[in-house]
């Protein structure tokens, strides 16, 4: 076994003997030049690596002009010195193009293996190293690493060929943990198609496949159960939206969740605003909708009492034909391409639901016991689905402190290739 030393470096803790601790500045350069190019192939960092942007989408097209983009050679080690927790944010480009000059571009010097510095680099990331190092507002205000204090950030340095072996082995290892988690998340997204499948197949077609069937009159339903209604939303529900009555909780409308408390997650950045009195009252049991992105699945009806945006729309049902958890599972599984017909706008993200259309779109409407039964299945097969699919996200979540664990131990030299 090799002897150890104090690295000097917390986060590092010891390291083999003969490693050197460093700066960056001793092992990269940071490519500073402009492109001057006006045809080049823009580049950007994704969560799978460094990636050709399509400019032909309207996500491409984001800059005037690209002269002042900064070149990338293969080889290059590019990080996004803005998100200083997620490890997708840095990685060795394969590809020349060029890159915002938002990122920040080291170019190795001789003796300075990229590849296990890409790695090095990632563990910064998953260490919370370079977050520490960073200087904002706070976290949501773009907490920043700046280019001088990166240079001078500590960097280890074993020898060339033990870097290249290291490099070498982490690719192996990491590569069979990629494959597997590729499995794993394919496994995920049909469970999830799967579980979609039985609820438009419920809601659409009922559970019994031997009722005779008629044509609904809507194309991306076609054929339902014959004993059926098939009538106009206007008939069943209404907008009905009183102010806020007082301090009520939250609430926000999720593609995938519905509607649920604001504060119950931690990825939802919209901003509340300080004046909540415009803000509308929602009831158990109301059909809230996200106007501007109905066509995407924002809305649900509501198990909550609160307080929603004033942009939302909030529907009552007015008789006891429909139970409104059947209309949830109705509106969220199979009419998002109705509502992307019936939303109108100059920009495709925030395009308003017509609500004089909303009105006149067809409902299906199953007898209410046969509704209770539908609700009841749905529940019980994608509750058994969700299930499944939590024990393989956390397989995922295994797998990937696994991956960070293996390139901590290599790239800080506390293992070897050969253990």
């Amino acid at each position: 076994m090799r002897k150890m030393k104090e690295s000097g470096v917390e986060w590092l803790g010891e390291i083999p003997n003969y490693w050197n601790v460093i700066k960056v500045q001793d092992g990269f350069t940071q490519k500073k030049s402009k492109a001057c190019q006006s045809d080049p192939v823009v580049l950007t960092l994704a969560r799978s690596g460094v990636k050709v942007r399509d400019m032909s989408s309207a996500e491409g097209q984001f800059a005037a002009s690209y002269f002042n983009y900064n070149p990338v050679s293969k080889d290059d080690l590019l990080i996004n010195p803005m998100d200083l927790i997620s490890g997708d944010n840095c990685s060795i480009s394969e590809v020349e193009g060029v890159i915002s000059p938002a990122y920040i571009n080291l170019r190795y010097k001789k003796g300075f293996n990229p590849k296990f510095y890409h790695y090095y680099f990632k563990y910064q990331y998953w260490s919370m190293a370079f977050f520490s190092y960073g200087k904002g507002v706070s976290y949501e205000n773009r907490w920043t690493l700046n280019a001088e204090t990166l240079m001078s950030f500590p960097l280890l340095q074993p020898g060339e060929e033990e870097q290249k072996n290291i490099a070498e082995f982490l690719d192996m290892k990491c590569n069979k943990i990629n494959s597997l988690m590729v499995d794993i998340q394919s496994e995920i997204e049909i469970l999830d198609k799967y579980k979609k499948s039985v609820i438009i197949e419920a809601v659409t077609k009922g559970l019994d496949r031997k009722v005779p069937m008629k044509d609904s009159g809507m194309p991306w339903i076609g054929k339902v159960p014959s004993h059926w209604l098939v009538e106009k939303v206007k008939y069943h529900l209404t907008r009905k939206e009183p102010k806020n009555q007082g301090d009520k909780q939250v609430l926000s409308v999720y593609r995938e969740y519905g509607v649920i408390p604001k504060d119950s997650r931690d990825d939802n950045h919209n901003v509340t605003s300080e004046d909540t009195s415009k803000y509308k009252y929602v009831r158990p049991g109301n059909l809230v909708i996200n106007k501007m992105k109905a066509w995407q699945g924002s809305m649900g009806v509501s198990d909550y009492e609160g307080i929603v945006s004033p942009a939302y729309f909030i529907y009552h049902f007015t008789d006891d034909l429909l139970i409104p958890k059947y209309i949830h599972y109705l509106f969220r599984s199979c009419y998002k391409d109705e509502f992307r017909r019936i939303s109108g706008g100059i920009r495709e993200g925030q395009w308003d639901l017509s609500p004089n259309e909303f009105n006149n779109i067809m409902l299906l409407i199953p007898p209410e016991e046969e509704q209770k039964k539908i609700i009841r299945i749905i529940e019980e097969k994608t509750s058994e689905i969700e299930e499944i699919i939590a024990k393989k996200m956390e397989q995922l979540e295994i797998l990937a402190d696994y991956k960070k664990s293996i390139i901590y131990e290599y790239v800080t030299g506390k293992k070897e290739e050969d253990e």
